[in-house]
Protein backbone atom coordinates (compact mmCIF):
# COMPACT_ATOMS: atom_id res chain seq x y z
CA UNK A 1 0.00 0.00 0.00
CA UNK A 2 1.29 3.44 -0.93
CA UNK A 3 1.51 6.13 1.72
CA UNK A 4 0.69 9.77 0.97
CA UNK A 5 1.15 12.65 3.39
CA UNK A 6 -2.01 14.71 3.83
CA UNK A 7 -0.57 18.16 4.38
CA UNK A 8 0.55 21.41 2.79
CA UNK A 9 3.17 22.01 5.48
CA UNK A 10 6.64 21.64 3.96
CA UNK A 11 8.29 20.60 7.24
CA UNK A 12 5.74 17.82 7.79
CA UNK A 13 6.20 16.58 4.24
CA UNK A 14 10.00 16.68 4.52
CA UNK A 15 9.80 14.74 7.79
CA UNK A 16 7.72 12.02 6.16
CA UNK A 17 10.08 11.86 3.19
CA UNK A 18 13.06 11.50 5.54
CA UNK A 19 11.59 8.18 6.78
CA UNK A 20 11.71 6.79 3.25
CA UNK A 21 8.04 5.78 3.22
CA UNK A 22 6.26 8.60 1.36
CA UNK A 23 4.94 7.94 -2.14
CA UNK A 24 2.90 11.11 -2.69
CA UNK A 25 1.00 14.01 -1.11
CA UNK A 26 -2.63 15.12 -0.89
CA UNK A 27 -3.60 18.73 -0.27
CA UNK A 28 -6.76 20.79 -0.34
CA UNK A 29 -7.58 24.52 -0.27
CA UNK A 30 -8.09 24.45 3.51
CA UNK A 31 -4.65 22.93 4.17
CA UNK A 32 -2.94 25.42 1.86
CA UNK A 33 -4.85 28.38 3.31
CA UNK A 34 -3.76 27.28 6.79
CA UNK A 35 -0.15 27.69 5.64
CA UNK A 36 -0.86 31.18 4.26
CA UNK A 37 0.55 30.07 0.91
CA UNK A 38 -0.38 30.58 -2.72
CA UNK A 39 -1.77 27.37 -4.23
CA UNK A 40 0.49 27.33 -7.28
CA UNK A 41 3.70 28.13 -5.45
CA UNK A 42 2.98 25.65 -2.63
CA UNK A 43 2.14 22.82 -5.03
CA UNK A 44 5.33 23.58 -6.96
CA UNK A 45 7.36 23.45 -3.71
CA UNK A 46 5.79 20.12 -2.74
CA UNK A 47 6.57 18.67 -6.16
CA UNK A 48 10.23 19.56 -5.59
CA UNK A 49 10.23 17.53 -2.36
CA UNK A 50 8.22 14.46 -3.38
CA UNK A 51 8.60 12.59 -6.66
CA UNK A 52 5.12 11.12 -6.78
CA UNK A 53 1.45 12.01 -7.24
CA UNK A 54 0.55 15.38 -5.70
CA UNK A 55 -3.18 16.06 -5.40
CA UNK A 56 -4.20 19.70 -5.89
CA UNK A 57 -7.88 20.54 -5.50
CA UNK A 58 -10.02 22.86 -7.59
CA UNK A 59 -12.21 25.47 -5.92
CA UNK A 60 -14.64 25.96 -8.82
CA UNK A 61 -18.17 24.56 -8.55
CA UNK A 62 -19.18 24.39 -12.23
CA UNK A 63 -17.68 21.60 -14.31
CA UNK A 64 -16.39 23.81 -17.14
CA UNK A 65 -14.58 25.98 -14.60
CA UNK A 66 -13.27 22.89 -12.82
CA UNK A 67 -11.80 21.71 -16.11
CA UNK A 68 -10.13 25.07 -16.77
CA UNK A 69 -8.73 25.15 -13.24
CA UNK A 70 -7.63 21.53 -13.55
CA UNK A 71 -5.76 22.26 -16.75
CA UNK A 72 -4.03 25.16 -15.04
CA UNK A 73 -3.04 23.06 -12.01
CA UNK A 74 -1.77 20.24 -14.22
CA UNK A 75 0.68 22.67 -15.82
CA UNK A 76 2.49 23.18 -12.51
CA UNK A 77 4.18 19.77 -12.68
CA UNK A 78 3.70 16.45 -14.44
CA UNK A 79 2.98 14.76 -11.08
CA UNK A 80 -0.04 16.92 -10.24
CA UNK A 81 -3.33 15.04 -9.82
CA UNK A 82 -6.41 17.26 -10.03
CA UNK A 83 -8.85 16.80 -7.15
CA UNK A 84 -12.54 17.34 -7.88
CA UNK A 85 -15.50 16.73 -5.57
CA UNK A 86 -17.88 13.87 -6.30
CA UNK A 87 -21.21 14.94 -7.75
CA UNK A 88 -22.67 15.75 -11.17
CA UNK A 89 -20.27 18.64 -11.82
CA UNK A 90 -17.26 16.79 -10.49
CA UNK A 91 -17.91 13.70 -12.59
CA UNK A 92 -18.37 15.78 -15.73
CA UNK A 93 -15.04 17.45 -14.99
CA UNK A 94 -13.31 14.13 -14.25
CA UNK A 95 -14.56 12.68 -17.53
CA UNK A 96 -13.32 15.65 -19.54
CA UNK A 97 -9.95 15.78 -17.78
CA UNK A 98 -9.50 12.04 -18.34
CA UNK A 99 -10.12 12.60 -22.07
CA UNK A 100 -7.25 15.11 -21.92
CA UNK A 101 -4.99 12.60 -20.11
CA UNK A 102 -5.04 14.60 -16.88
CA UNK A 103 -5.14 12.41 -13.76
CA UNK A 104 -7.95 13.08 -11.29
CA UNK A 105 -8.72 12.31 -7.67
CA UNK A 106 -12.47 12.34 -7.00
CA UNK A 107 -12.79 13.35 -3.38
CA UNK A 108 -15.39 13.58 -0.61
CA UNK A 109 -16.56 10.01 -1.26
CA UNK A 110 -18.94 8.76 1.43
CA UNK A 111 -20.52 5.72 -0.23
CA UNK A 112 -19.45 2.80 -2.43
CA UNK A 113 -21.96 3.90 -5.06
CA UNK A 114 -20.26 7.31 -5.38
CA UNK A 115 -16.90 5.56 -5.77
CA UNK A 116 -18.27 3.24 -8.47
CA UNK A 117 -19.67 6.15 -10.48
CA UNK A 118 -16.41 8.08 -10.16
CA UNK A 119 -14.45 5.07 -11.42
CA UNK A 120 -16.76 4.73 -14.41
CA UNK A 121 -16.24 8.44 -15.15
CA UNK A 122 -12.51 7.78 -15.42
CA UNK A 123 -11.15 8.90 -12.04
CA UNK A 124 -7.52 7.94 -11.41
CA UNK A 125 -8.21 7.84 -7.65
CA UNK A 126 -11.25 7.90 -5.42
CA UNK A 127 -10.94 9.25 -1.88
CA UNK A 128 -13.35 7.71 0.65
CA UNK A 129 -13.35 9.73 3.88
CA UNK A 130 -13.36 7.21 6.73
CA UNK A 131 -12.85 9.46 9.76
CA UNK A 132 -15.76 11.73 8.92
CA UNK A 133 -18.10 8.74 8.66
CA UNK A 134 -16.85 7.46 12.01
CA UNK A 135 -17.68 10.89 13.43
CA UNK A 136 -21.37 10.33 12.68
CA UNK A 137 -21.26 6.74 13.99
CA UNK A 138 -21.09 5.08 10.58
CA UNK A 139 -18.16 2.62 10.15
CA UNK A 140 -15.97 4.27 7.55
CA UNK A 141 -13.78 1.24 6.95
CA UNK A 142 -16.77 -0.86 5.90
CA UNK A 143 -17.20 1.58 3.02
CA UNK A 144 -13.56 1.03 2.02
CA UNK A 145 -14.01 -2.74 2.13
CA UNK A 146 -17.01 -2.50 -0.18
CA UNK A 147 -15.22 -0.18 -2.63
CA UNK A 148 -12.17 -2.45 -2.83
CA UNK A 149 -14.41 -5.46 -3.50
CA UNK A 150 -16.44 -3.65 -6.17
CA UNK A 151 -13.32 -2.45 -7.96
CA UNK A 152 -11.89 -5.96 -7.91
CA UNK A 153 -15.17 -7.37 -9.25
CA UNK A 154 -15.00 -5.17 -12.33
CA UNK A 155 -11.24 -4.76 -12.67
CA UNK A 156 -11.28 -0.95 -12.44
CA UNK A 157 -7.92 0.77 -12.85
CA UNK A 158 -9.05 3.48 -10.43
CA UNK A 159 -7.06 3.39 -7.19
CA UNK A 160 -8.71 3.46 -3.76
CA UNK A 161 -7.12 6.27 -1.74
CA UNK A 162 -8.26 6.07 1.89
CA UNK A 163 -8.60 9.60 3.29
CA UNK A 164 -9.54 11.19 6.60
CA UNK A 165 -7.29 8.66 8.34
CA UNK A 166 -7.34 9.54 12.04
CA UNK A 167 -5.38 6.75 13.71
CA UNK A 168 -3.12 3.71 13.18
CA UNK A 169 -6.11 1.35 13.17
CA UNK A 170 -7.54 3.04 10.08
CA UNK A 171 -4.16 2.58 8.39
CA UNK A 172 -3.84 -1.09 9.35
CA UNK A 173 -7.38 -1.94 8.28
CA UNK A 174 -6.86 -0.17 4.94
CA UNK A 175 -3.74 -2.26 4.30
CA UNK A 176 -5.50 -5.50 5.25
CA UNK A 177 -8.40 -4.68 2.92
CA UNK A 178 -6.08 -4.10 -0.02
CA UNK A 179 -6.56 -0.36 -0.48
CA UNK A 180 -4.09 1.12 -2.94
CA UNK A 181 -3.20 4.22 -0.93
CA UNK A 182 -3.69 5.70 2.53
CA UNK A 183 -3.16 9.42 2.99
CA UNK A 184 -2.43 10.51 6.53
CA UNK A 185 -1.05 13.38 8.59
CA UNK A 186 2.57 13.04 9.63
CA UNK A 187 1.36 12.77 13.24
CA UNK A 188 -0.25 9.42 12.39
CA UNK A 189 2.98 8.28 10.71
CA UNK A 190 4.75 9.01 14.01
CA UNK A 191 2.14 6.94 15.85
CA UNK A 192 2.70 4.04 13.47
CA UNK A 193 6.40 4.04 14.38
CA UNK A 194 5.74 3.89 18.12
CA UNK A 195 5.21 0.81 20.26
CA UNK A 196 5.71 0.54 24.04
CA UNK A 197 7.62 -2.72 23.73
CA UNK A 198 10.01 -1.09 21.28
CA UNK A 199 10.69 1.68 23.80
CA UNK A 200 11.14 -0.81 26.62
CA UNK A 201 13.46 -2.95 24.51
CA UNK A 202 15.57 0.05 23.54
CA UNK A 203 15.84 1.20 27.15
CA UNK A 204 17.00 -2.31 28.17
CA UNK A 205 19.58 -2.51 25.38
CA UNK A 206 21.01 0.88 26.39
CA UNK A 207 21.03 -0.03 30.09
CA UNK A 208 22.86 -3.29 29.36
CA UNK A 209 25.34 -1.42 27.18
CA UNK A 210 26.10 1.07 29.94
CA UNK A 211 26.60 -1.74 32.45
CA UNK A 212 28.97 -3.53 30.09
CA UNK A 213 30.87 -0.30 29.48
CA UNK A 214 31.36 0.25 33.22
CA UNK A 215 32.97 -3.20 33.54
CA UNK A 216 35.64 -2.40 30.98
Amino acid sequence: MKIFIDSANLEDIEEGVSYGVVDGVTTNPSLIAKEGADIHSRIRQICEIVDGPISAEVVATEWEEMVEEGRDLSQIHENVVVKVPVGPEGLRAAKKLREENIDTNVTLIFSPSQALLAAKAGASYVSPFVGRLDDITQPGMEMVRDIVQIFQNYDFATQVLVASVRNPLHFLEAAKMGADVATLPVAVVRQLLKHPLTDIGLEKFLADWHKASELR
